[in-house]
């Protein structure tokens, strides 16, 4: 295909035109790097993936774009590209080196079902977040308050995470979009993804929303599901070691489902792994002289 060929790939959904969308533009080496922004921004999906040959331990490297900027790592576009790169052949292991390092994904292929991967994620730093700042964000998410204590997570992309005690409560929420921009803004962190999730036992639902970084609401967040399990495990409302399905996406007409893991213990994490399948819907092209 002449010019710059993409794929686009539906992740952690086994079905065409739900999940989060993601670009990959397969052959990113003659793209020239002031077009990357500008490609990201006219896809203008959550993430654009732009590959090269590996560099260091994978198979191949990663660079990843939201609309406004450069990331060092996020969870649907892994998971994503290592669909994209590994159907050819359907290997059953592929690692992409990212921003945060070279990720792990086990592939499986299956004759009459999407490609299926787990991706071990790097583990994250947890810092609390300031009562001060808490309140503002449960305030901004418009409840009244969280079951856990308000804490951040970051394994490339920091995540803030508010527990409510009904599932249904976080489909009825209607969070005030300025709000949450402006206490990215003063806190330092314009690509904050603030998680607001409710559930029992191994099933939980989860909104997230960055409208500091051009995202209102996420379809599906592979970078917050591994936190999610910590944040849970950690706290006693799962037990380390076991799977977790997370549903999202709904709201937007975008259901997806992701399967999350983490082990360790409460002070000492020793791996998260989140997983999903993901269905290539389609291929494109960008002509050369397009992005000149």
């Amino acid at each position: 295909m002449d010019g710059f060929p993409y794929v686009v790939c539906d992740v952690f959904t086994d079905r065409p035109l739900t999940g989060n969308q993601l670009a990959v533009f397969t052959d990113a080496g003659t793209i020239p790097e002031s077009a990357l922004q500008l490609l990201a921004r006219e896809m203008n999906y959550a993430e654009t993936v732009f590959v090269y040959p590996p560099a260091v331990d994978g198979d191949a490297r990663a660079r990843i774009f939201t609309p406004t900027s450069e990331i060092p790592f996020a969870g649907h576009p892994t998971l994503g590209t290592a669909v994209v790169l590994a159907t050819p052949d359907q290997r059953p292991e592929f690692r992409l080196e990212t921003g945060a390092g070279t990720i792990p994904i086990v592939l499986r292929f299956e004759a009459d079902r999407p490609a299926f991967g787990r991706m071990r994620q790097p583990v994250p730093k947890v810092t609390p977040v300031e009562d001060a700042l808490a309140s503002a964000v449960v305030a901004a998410l418009g409840v009244d308050r969280s079951i856990l204590p308000v804490e951040r997570y970051d394994n490339g992309l920091p995540h803030v995470y508010v527990v409510l005690d009904d599932p249904a409560a976080v489909v009825r929420l209607e969070p005030d979009f300025s709000a949450l921009i402006r206490i990215a803004r003063e806190s330092k962190m314009p690509l904050v993804g603030f998680n607001c999730l409710a559930g029992n036992g191994l099933r939980w639902k989860t909104r997230m929303f960055a409208p500091a970084d051009g995202i209102p609401e996420d379809p599906a967040t592979g970078s917050a599901a591994g936190p999610l399990a910590c944040h849970l495990a950690r706290h006693g409302l799962i037990p380390f070691g076991e799977e977790i399905e997370i549903s999202q996406g709904a709201e937007i007409h975008r259901p997806s489902t992701l399967y999350a893991r983490a082990s360790g213990t409460k002070d000492a994490i020793t791996t998260v792994e989140v997983g999903g399948h993901a269905v290539i819907v389609a291929r494109g092209s960008f002509a050369a002289e397009a992005v000149a």
